[in-house]
């Protein structure tokens, strides 16, 4: 034998059924009505999309490192082949663009050091400081630039940059036992050891 619900239970379903019938028709009529919104004309959005890679090419980019108010920054600028170590420094040397000014980033590579020179070897980068440049003029920051910058250039040899012995060699002498250095993931230079 089954027991019929109670008249409370049966109200409540009722009540229950009329709301959703009732809130599913508003739906359905803001739809319609497209909810207060008129019809507009074609606006102007300006000139077609630019900077999309046309298919078949691969894009270039070049990053440097920046000094910016939080650290060391790193931007990456497009190229049209890849660049190498003294390719990539020469950029460096002539620092920011006014862009990337605006957001703070400057250079701490001194003007002195615009003659540095950079040579690819064993799958590391030399790093020649002019004479008139001693390595005491280079603080933290210039270092950090100058090595994560030739790090994340085109070095043959495949290591990841943050695997690539950067090797200062103070006063443009190579046969000098150099110091060395790797680009950290952050920007940051750590001395290689042994």
């Amino acid at each position: 034998m089954t027991r019929l619900p109670s008249r409370s239970r049966r109200t409540s379903r009722t009540t229950a059924a009329a709301l959703g019938t009732l809130t599913l028709s508003t739906l359905l009529i803001a739809t319609a009505a497209g909810c207060a919104i008129g019809p507009t004309n074609p606006v102007h959005a300006g000139p077609p999309a630019s900077g999309i890679q046309q298919p078949g090419t691969e894009a270039r980019f070049v990053r440097l490192y920046f000094a910016g108010p939080t650290g060391i920054r790193a931007v990456s600028r497009p190229t049209d082949r890849p660049l190498s170590p003294q390719q990539a420094l020469d950029l460096l040397l002539e620092g920011p663009t006014p862009a990337e000014r605006q957001r703070g980033l400057i250079s701490q590579v001194t003007p002195m050091a615009s003659q540095l020179t950079a040579t690819t070897a064993d799958g590391a980068v030399d790093v020649l400081v002019p004479q008139k440049v001693s390595t005491g003029d280079l603080d933290v920051t210039a270092v950090s630039q100058i090595a994560c910058t030739a790090a994340h250039a085109n070095v043959p040899g495949n290591k990841p940059p943050t695997q690539i012995d950067i090797r200062i060699h103070e006063n443009h002498i190579r046969s000098q036992t150099p110091w060395t250095v790797r680009c950290g993931p952050n920007g940051d230079v750590t001395p290689v050891t042994g």
